[in-house]
């Protein structure tokens, strides 16, 4: 009876787990039909990207050098006092701006205007002896008009005269020998009289010269008292103060001129065959969105030994807002229309310091690292790694290499 309920008992077990064969089996049979449409892997298959594509071409873009430089004023000058003496009045100070010839200071000048009127008086009385009238512009002298030469003349032709009468009457047994001599005597005296009264105007016209020089001398120094700006500029210094006694050369304010200003920037030796005078150059200052212009104007006649650059000086046109002594970006055009492989700027990947594009070959993307050169905001010269003819991916996003794609227009 025991063995029958064992038995019994079995039989259900052995039901059981064959029903749960058959079940197992059955679920692995709907397993292996749901997965005859997927992927080896079990994952769906990738689409091909949509891109659009620009081919390269070359183009015909500026050709330039770039390199750093500084700016300095065109003029720079220390103005001074001309002539010794108080300081009478200073109209300018630090950051003043002057125009040229306007008088930015002056010496008390009382003191040359009495040696002016002293000098003028000097030359009157000069004049008066010449027999020019005191004043005037008139400055012909005739000797043989001024008084000093006709009374050694009128003196001249009497004693010729009396030498002549004297002689006839010598002629005539009249008058003795030595009375003869006597007459030619008072003759010669008389022409040497005459001589003298020549030298003598000649020696006033001389003097009348001078006079006239020291004139103008102290209308000169007079003028001078006025301290005059040279040239259009901006006060950088000022050294003195009214009261101030000066003296000669004492320096009173540091003017400079700022338009143009002077921009000097030194070039490597492998880019100097490039440059020439009279090439434009843009100058950017850190701060300032403006770009200035110029041109070169001057270059070093030799390569500098320590460093190996070429000195470039330059004229940039200023409006007021750069100032001398700046650090300045400069960019020298060396050629307006240099042939170029360029690419639409958004066509450029960079990541971890590698410069990539993305082409398009046999229906993939595949990345090229490339070296930039020029760079605006709408394109970029390549260097190198691009050829003409190749088509490259515009804005390729997260497109990697390898990776499906399917150009649209």
């Amino acid at each position: 009876m025991s063995q029958s309920r064992n038995s019994a008992l079995y039989r259900p077990t052995v039901a059981l787990v064959s029903a749960l064969l058959a079940l197992i089996s059955s679920a692995c049979g709907s397993d292996y039909s749901a997965s005859a449409g997927k992927a080896p892997t079990g994952k769906p298959a990738v689409p091909a990207a949509r891109v659009k594509v620009v081919r390269v071409a070359q183009t015909l873009i500026e050709q330039t050098v770039i390199v750093n430089g500084g700016l300095a004023a065109y003029d720079h000058a220390i103005l001074s006092a001309k002539v010794p003496g108080r300081l009478a009045s200073i109209a300018v100070d630090l950051g003043s701006a002057v125009r040229k010839d306007e008088v930015i200071a002056s010496v008390e000048p009382q003191d040359y205007k009495l040696r002016m009127e002293q000098a003028m008086a000097a030359l009157a009385g000069t004049r008066a002896r010449l027999g020019l009238p005191a004043e005037g512009i008139d400055e012909r002298v005739d000797p043989e008009r001024t008084g000093t030469v006709r009374q050694a003349s009128a003196l001249m032709d009497e004693a010729r005269a009396n030498r002549e009468r004297i002689a006839a009457l010598f002629e005539q047994g009249v008058i003795s020998r030595a009375q003869l001599d006597a007459a030619e005597a008072g003759y010669k005296v008389a022409l040497s009289r005459y001589q003298d009264a020549l030298e003598e105007i000649q020696n006033r016209r001389a003097l009348f010269a001078q006079r006239r020089s020291e004139l103008a001398l102290a209308e000169q120094q007079l003028a001078d008292t006025a301290i005059r700006a040279p040239f259009d500029g901006i006060i950088q210094e000022r050294r003195a103060s009214p009261g101030e006694y000066l003296a000669a050369g004492a320096p009173v304010v540091a003017l400079v001129r700022t338009n143009p200003l002077r921009l000097r920037a030194e070039v490597p030796e492998r880019a100097a065959p490039s440059i020439k005078p009279a090439q434009r150059v843009r100058v950017s200052v850190e701060g300032d969105p403006r770009v200035y212009l110029g041109r070169i104007m001057r270059l070093s006649p030799a390569i500098t030994d320590q460093n190996r650059m070429l000195m470039v000086e330059a004229d940039v046109a200023n409006e007021g807002s750069l100032r001398p002594g700046s650090f300045v970006s400069v960019e020298i055009v060396v050629n307006d229309a240099a042939p170029a492989i360029t690419v639409p700027s958004g066509a450029i990947r960079s990541f971890a310091g590698i410069t990539k594009v993305i082409l398009v070959q046999e229906g993939k993307a595949v990345e090229r690292p490339v070296t930039l050169g020029k760079r605006t905001d709408q394109w970029t010269e390549v260097l190198d790694g691009l050829s003409v003819g190749e088509d490259v991916i515009l804005d390729p996003g997260n497109l990697q290499s390898g990776q499906l794609v399917s150009v649209v227009e």
